[in-house]
């Protein structure tokens, strides 16, 4: 089992993604990550191994963090490829700018990887996740819109997954989207979470919304927006 957790609001979001990641500790994982959207400009901080050493990196790294207050977070149980740092989540497109974290299993990553990397993307990991952010992102360069691309990408995916998703270029928003794995969203004031079980909120928040299957949530820090993938 893998966790996530996502935040949008006015308070620092690396302590907010740290908590909720240790609350889902429970679930097992072998290594965790988090990507932070600030200024336009995405940073990403993955460690193997126990929370404890992502903690200790981003002790090393928090001035640069401070003032950050969106972003996304995973703890991972390894499935394809090995407990390392270029499998850990979350995963950054080749321009640096689209960053996903994955709960589930996407059937079809072979395919579609052979496809990108034909198409000239460049992988830098052994995972199913890395092919839904270049596809992601080969959409997202068709259509220059968030929303818009995920829902391309998302019908061209098999397997069942939950992500949460940004981009350096539309910083007032997280894209959510849930297929046959968990995915709930916190409703706060002048804030909003995401996350794969309800522990992670714990003390944030006791108004959840729970996602339904193919159904995406536009998260912005005053207002939640579901739709169905259709």
């Amino acid at each position: 089992m893998c966790g996530i957790v996502g935040y949008i609001g006015n308070n620092a979001v690396a302590d907010v993604l740290l908590n909720g990641l240790k609350n889902l500790e429970y679930r097992g994982y072998d290594s965790s990550g988090i990507a932070l959207n600030d200024n336009h400009t995405i940073e990403v901080y993955k460690a193997s191994g126990k929370l404890g050493n992502l903690y200790q990196l981003y002790a090393k790294h928090q001035p640069q963090m401070a003032n950050a207050h969106q972003g996304i977070g995973h703890i991972r149980w390894a499935t394809h490829g090995k407990a390392t740092i270029e499998n850990a989540h979350p995963h950054i497109s080749n321009d640096g700018k689209l960053v996903l974290v994955h709960n589930g299993i996407i059937e079809n990553y072979k395919e579609l990887r052979n496809e990108l990397e034909n198409q000239g993307f460049v992988f830098h990991s052994e995972t199913d996740t890395e092919t839904a952010v270049h596809l992601i992102d080969r959409e997202y360069k068709l259509c220059h819109n968030l929303e818009t691309a995920v829902i391309r990408a998302i019908k061209q995916l098999k397997g069942a997954f939950a992500f949460c998703i940004m981009h350096a270029d539309e910083t007032d928003k997280i894209i959510a989207v849930r297929k046959n794995a968990p995915l709930i969203i916190g409703i706060g004031k002048d804030e909003n979470f995401i996350a794969s079980d309800i522990p992670a909120l714990i003390g944030k928040t006791n108004q959840i919304l729970h996602l339904n299957d193919e159904e995406i949530a536009i998260v912005r820090k005053n207002c939640v927006e579901v739709k169905d993938l259709n």
